[in-house]
């Protein structure tokens, strides 16, 4: 008769756990920014504490149950989706049409800006990619550094880039790169939206 490893099952379980608790979080995150919330938005429509929701989107504490199902009431969507292990295709193959699309906080992020997601918000992307859609007379909120390395392609319009201490006015077609770590900050100088495909790693927001 073969004994049963305690300990492994033990270690198994509190892995599997840990790793239903961290696509909780990032499912909630991820769903909240679609709807343009910010934590403490989301934190007062749920009646729960900002701190207590910042602990959950990243994997550190369990709601309850009650205040998960005002969360996704608030939301829109089911505590299903949120538990779900697997994403099918969508974790693969973002559909035109069906990518979600982030309206940022304007104090945070800056004025007429909204996020194309292209790769899934996700722990195991190393790479965080978005396509900015800057609206006439649009700003990012900045100058912002953070770690990183950052390149893009303007898909249309016409955009002001900063970097460091150098201006550079970009039309469609152009591209760019640079290290996040210098100061940099964009905005619309055109007279229609313009759309900017962008790649950054590691992910920042």
């Amino acid at each position: 008769m073969n004994k049963i490893d305690t300990h492994n099952n033990k270690g198994s379980d509190e892995r599997s756990a840990a790793t239903s608790l961290l696509r909780l979080g990032t499912r909630l995150k991820l769903s909240r920014q679609t709807h343009g919330l910010t934590l403490k938005a989301l934190a007062a429509a749920a009646n729960c504490s900002e701190s207590l929701l910042s602990k959950v989107e990243n994997g550190k504490v369990s709601p309850s149950l009650p205040m998960l199902h005002r969360l996704v009431e608030v939301l829109g969507t089911n505590i299903g989706w949120m538990f779900e292990e697997s994403d099918g295709e969508e974790g693969i193959v973002f559909r035109a049409g069906s990518r979600p699309l982030i309206a940022l906080d304007p104090l945070r992020r800056g004025e007429g800006i909204s996020l194309e997601r292209v790769i899934p918000y996700s722990p195991g992307h190393l790479l965080q990619c978005n396509i900015h859609h800057i609206e006439a007379g649009g700003e990012s909120a900045g100058p912002i550094q953070h770690a990183g390395e950052e390149v893009g392609y303007l898909l249309e319009g016409a955009i002001e880039l900063m970097v460091g201490e150098k201006t550079f006015r970009l039309s469609a077609g152009d591209s760019f790169v640079f290290n996040s770590e210098l100061p940099h900050w964009y905005r619309n100088v055109g007279n229609e939206r313009a759309s900017i495909f962008w790649v950054n790693t590691p992910a920042t927001f």
